[in-house]
């Protein structure tokens, strides 16, 4: 029941929510969440950047959601990105070990290869996927919505008696 909702509100949110802006943020947002193998500070800290700027938190969720089955597939990258960064450059050593001597920022886990190879990825496609995400969603509201708004299927649903006793049971909960 959590995903139909979860769709429900996310269909709404394209269709006539929030600015594109807004919603292209979250999901943005959502993409680091995604990318970040585990909770630690910097998932921590995105989750209050969510919480605190104005975004759409369920634009945020599925960014978590779509992010997260490709990063499993970019592990071998992260890694690869992460190993240069930490081992193979050598003036960035002292560095990474003041950084570690710090008292809260182990915690952020940088010193593992995935995170920190997830962590520059995340940063150098971030501005990409936000803009990519805000023209998907005025190609939607412009071009795409107007079409399933007319389906014959989604008219005969929503004339149905199962459906306004779905949205009755609904509203009573709101």
């Amino acid at each position: 029941m959590f995903i139909l909702k979860f769709l429900s509100k996310l269909v709404k949110v394209l269709r006539a929510g929030p600015s594109p802006k807004q919603i292209a943020g979250g999901f943005m947002l959502g993409m680091f969440l995604g990318m970040m193998p585990g909770v630690n500070l910097y998932w921590l800290s995105i989750c209050l950047v969510i919480l605190f700027l104005n975004v759409n938190i369920s634009a945020a969720m599925l960014g978590w959601m779509v992010f997260s089955l490709c990063s499993f597939l970019l592990d071998q990258l992260f890694h690869d990105i992460g190993f240069v960064l930490l081992v193979n450059i050598e003036w960035l050593r002292e560095f990474w070990t003041k950084l570690y001597n710090l008292p809260v920022f182990p915690l952020s886990k940088y010193n593992n290869t995935v995170v920190l190879g997830s962590l520059v990825i995340s940063f150098l496609i971030a501005i990409p996927v936000f803009f990519l995400a805000k023209f998907g969603i005025i190609q939607y509201r412009e071009k795409l919505d107007p079409k399933v708004q007319n389906f014959k299927l989604l008219k005969i649903v929503k004339g149905s008696k199962v459906y306004t006793v779905y949205e009755r049971i609904r509203n009573l909960g709101e």
